[in-house]
């Protein structure tokens, strides 16, 4: 068994666990005009942008000169919630690893600088924070955590793939503790890329709308702490949620496109509802990837159909609340789907107005209270056909 004991989030909707929730909870969206990202585009797109400056997220660390990029610093602050939230004083006490989640690393960085290092003209040396994983090993050595660090990168399904590791370390002894997630701040190259793509929507996404137009980036980062059975009992942990299952697939269908009849999706939903020993019937929420791309919706709703055939739980897109954060996003929406089960509230699919014409179900557009969650499938498919699901599971 793994046990989820500390969380800790930064987005758009909040510098912390509380004001997340309050903003989920008043269905209030981050999504809106982008104020810090130096982009072309900040006034023809929306984004799930956090609200502090490099200098304020800084502060908010409590560091002074510490150079380090936006992408770290939205890592080290929400690690550092997670690790107060699971009340861990001593890190050394335990076999204790960082498994951390990126798709641009330094870049958001490393593009504010890079013409004027090709002309000699900048004297900062930022090549050594520039690559994916420099992130975590400086979170890592902040907060002294040395056992096993390393980083992963699968796109869109990142941080899902961050805590799935995690809890093999830990249920196969390797190691006692872990904390999980992601991190990714919004930069230029990202902007550039999917609005390339053509699958940017210039006002608020709709995701699972019949009309929905493409999503909205988004930045944060999320961390979960997994604890083994063994050191919760010896400790007398607060238990917030059990990591019941987990799953990944590949359909190798595209280099950015979902399979149409949802092959993957379906295949990592099946996959974690076997690891929990679960039925359909027994999941209470879905928080769905719902990115609001003609694509993706699509193929996950396909694949819903197909896994739960006519009894589809509730389900909802908390990405019209944060934007898209990339690897970040099955880090938020872990913590998103414990907050569900902690407050017994299914949070709603902001936008969502119409019918899709070729999909039977519909999400839940209405904040939901008082309802008993057991279960909750947090599904996270990325570029690549990079497909994870996880379940998270009352204690």
């Amino acid at each position: 068994m793994v046990f989820v004991t500390g969380i800790g989030i930064i987005s758009a909707i909040g510098k912390n666990v509380s004001e997340t929730l309050s903003s989920l909870l008043e269905s209030r969206t981050g999504i809106g005009k982008i104020h810090h990202l130096q982009t072309i585009h900040a006034n023809n797109f929306v984004a799930g942008e956090v609200k502090y400056s490099l200098q304020e997220l800084e502060n908010l660390a409590g560091l002074k000169n510490s150079n380090y990029n936006r992408t770290t610093l939205l890592s080290l602050l929400a690690t550092q919630e997670a690790l107060l939230s699971a009340g861990i004083e001593d890190i050394t006490t335990h076999r204790t690893g960082f498994i951390s989640a990126s798709s641009v690393g330094g870049m958001c960085h490393t593009e504010l600088l890079y013409e004027d290092f090709l002309e000699d003209k900048s004297p900062e040396n930022f090549i050594d924070s520039h690559y994916t994983g420099a992130h975590a090993t400086d979170v890592a050595k902040h907060f002294g955590i040395s056992d096993y660090v390393t980083t992963i990168s699968t796109a869109c399904s990142s941080a899902a793939n961050a805590i799935m590791l995690g809890a093999r370390l830990i249920n196969n002894n390797i190691l006692d503790r872990v904390v999980v997630g992601g991190t990714d701040a919004l930069c230029k190259f990202t902007f550039n890329g999917f609005n390339t793509l053509m699958i940017l929507d210039k006002e608020w996404c709709k995701p699972f709308d019949n009309n929905r137009k493409g999503l909205n980036l988004g930045e944060g980062a999320a961390y979960l702490v997994l604890e083994s059975e063994r050191v919760v009992k010896a400790e007398n942990k607060k238990v917030l949620a059990t990591l019941s299952g987990y799953g990944n697939a590949n359909d190798a269908y595209h280099q950015t496109a979902s399979s149409p009849d949802g092959q993957g999706a379906y295949a990592a939903i099946q996959k974690a509802l076997q690891v929990a020993n679960l039925s359909t019937d027994k999941i209470n929420y879905v928080n769905a990837h719902g990115t609001g791309t003609a694509n993706n919706d699509l193929s996950e709703a396909t694949a819903m159909q197909n896994i739960f055939k006519q009894n589809i739980p509730p389900f909802s897109s908390t990405k019209s609340f944060t934007g898209h954060t990339l690897a970040a996003a099955a880090g938020i929406e872990a913590v998103i789907s414990i907050l569900s089960i902690q407050n017994k509230t299914i949070f709603p699919n902001l936008n969502c107005k119409t019918q899709m014409e070729d999909a039977v179900l519909f999400p839940v557009t209405n904040l939901q209270k008082n309802v008993e969650i057991n279960h909750v499938l947090s599904n996270s498919f990325g570029f690549g056909g990079n497909c994870s699901s996880l379940i998270f599971s009352k204690n």
